[in-house]
């Protein structure tokens, strides 16, 4: 998996390409500051250590809000819950009042950021693909409530966890692209075509940038939503907690991604087979 230096004059056609034959994208050089990072990592890292998480426990209406460990996600075809916790960062949703003005920036700044890589991909779609775009790429995202910001805690392991238990099971993320600023600590590995795991690069300042499922269904599978998993540390230098921000592009419901689902009725279908939503 190549690493594209989002200043260099090909940085456009190289990322798509890579997006188009692993699913995944990592750019360096890009506007997202570490500065910025390192401090969102740190003031997350001392919420999820707290008691305070406790007042913001999830809405399973609005999903916003807190998820403990015990209402982790299970991904599809799994039946042993992720080890981590969680909290969604929504535009209307709620977010602790000291952590406000930074998170929300960072949504804002991201999102936008995110456009831009979405109109990279339909300049460089072919023909025949773009014919199945119902509008273009970046508006089917423009004023959507539904893009969510996670922000992920990974424990460190205590030893007592259920045999095979992994902070994160092989996956596909539910969304059009998902915007993922290097983790505090390794543990992302995507799936080739030929069944091997690969580590994804992870120097502290990359991005990484993956097709979600509502993608490779508007693209009809042009491009690959590809399996991904946090894999448990290896040795103990590195039971740290791990800190993860990842950005999830949603189209707004309305948007039609095919002649079987609008962004809404995908989104439902995804979340009851998560367990999230009943």
């Amino acid at each position: 998996m190549k690493v594209v230096d989002y200043l260099s004059p090909t940085a456009a056609s190289d990322f798509v390409e890579s997006l188009r034959t692993t699913g995944f994208g990592v750019l360096s050089n890009h506007p997202i500051q570490k500065s910025w990072l390192e401090s969102i990592y740190q003031n997350w890292l001392a919420f999820f250590n707290s008691d305070e998480k406790e007042d913001y426990l999830f809405d399973e209406q609005a999903q916003d809000g807190y998820y403990p460990t015990s209402i982790s996600e299970t991904a599809k075809g799994n039946t042993i819950k992720d080890l981590k916790e969680f909290y969604h960062v929504y535009p209307s949703g709620r977010v602790p009042e000291h952590l406000e003005q930074e998170i929300r920036q960072y949504y804002a700044e991201t999102s936008k950021f995110a456009s831009e890589l979405l109109s990279w991909i339909e300049h460089y779609s072919p023909e025949e693909v773009k014919r199945n775009y119902t509008q273009p790429l970046p508006e089917m995202i423009r004023d959507s409530e539904q893009t969510l910001l996670r922000v992920l805690h990974y424990p460190p392991l205590s030893g007592d966890e259920k045999p095979g238990s992994v902070r994160a099971a092989a996956h596909e993320d539910i969304n059009f692209l998902t915007v993922l600023p290097a983790a505090s600590e390794p543990g992302l590995q995507v799936k080739l075509n030929d069944g091997q795991w690969m580590d994804v690069p992870c120097n502290f300042g990359n991005l990484i940038i993956n097709i979600g499922d509502m993608l490779q269904e508007v693209t009809k599978g042009y491009f690959p939503s590809t399996s991904h998993r946090v894999i448990n540390p290896k040795v103990k230098t590195e039971n740290r907690s791990r800190i993860s921000l990842p950005l999830f592009l949603h189209p707004r419901p309305d948007v039609v991604l095919s002649e079987r689902y609008t962004a809404h009725s995908y989104l439902e279908e995804r979340l009851r087979e998560l367990g999230i939503k009943s």
